[in-house]
């Protein structure tokens, strides 16, 4: 499924290529002296370098350190990190990854920025009532499923679909990609390809990225 669409006429599910005073066990470092009410999700498992910074206040992470709306999460040349935001949302990220957290609300959704790197994303159970947005210089992405990679793959950006279905804006242009299918994008303001089954060997080099 194709269809135009201009950026003005994207509603709140698309996706543009472009989801705290308690104490963060995490270098003595407050969720006061964030700036924040109350944390969204904490981090779940690491390996390697990883580090959040918000506010221009730099940490590094480790397991069940806290995440808030507002940061901006890395990962090390070597670093994987797995959050989990809520009961249902889990987001992975891969090696050299860089995510921003621009709002969340477990029940509500929320609005991501994948800045570079590989990121999985996978919920379970009732969908956020506005929906989950990621965005990149790519494109847009509008999750209507429950898994889905996307990040750098043979030379170009690739979005591949584990389960549901994921909507994907880019050039003007939607399209719908359904269950093990995926699309790429060549460069940014590009349009997406038709999305089309992969490959196992392809699914596999995806996957690997989250190991």
């Amino acid at each position: 499924m194709q269809r135009d669409r201009t950026p003005t006429g994207l509603d709140r599910r698309s996706i543009l290529v472009a989801g705290c005073g308690a104490f963060i066990g995490l270098g003595g470092v407050s969720a006061a002296a964030l700036g924040q009410s109350a944390p969204i999700g904490a981090v779940d498992e690491v390996r390697g370098e990883a580090s959040a910074e918000l506010q221009g206040k730099h940490r590094e992470l480790k397991k069940q350190s806290e995440i808030f709306v507002g940061d901006l999460l890395a990962t090390g040349n070597n670093g994987r990190l797995v959050l989990k935001l809520g009961p249902a949302t889990t987001i992975k990220l891969g090696a050299a990854a860089r995510l921003r957290i621009d709002r969340y609300l477990a029940e509500t959704g929320g609005e991501f920025e994948l800045v570079g790197g590989h990121i999985q994303f996978e919920r379970h159970g009732k969908p956020a009532a506005d929906g989950i947005t990621f965005r990149s210089a790519y494109g847009l992405m509008a999750v209507r499923g429950t898994r889905f990679y996307a990040g750098p793959n043979r030379g170009q950006f690739a979005v591949l679909v584990g389960e549901g279905l994921l909507e994907v804006t880019a050039g003007g242009l939607a399209v719908l990609v359904h269950p093990q299918q995926g699309i790429d994008i060549k460069a940014p303001g590009q349009r997406p390809s038709t999305p089309r089954p992969w490959q196992t060997g392809r699914i596999r080099e995806m996957q690997a990225n989250f190991l």
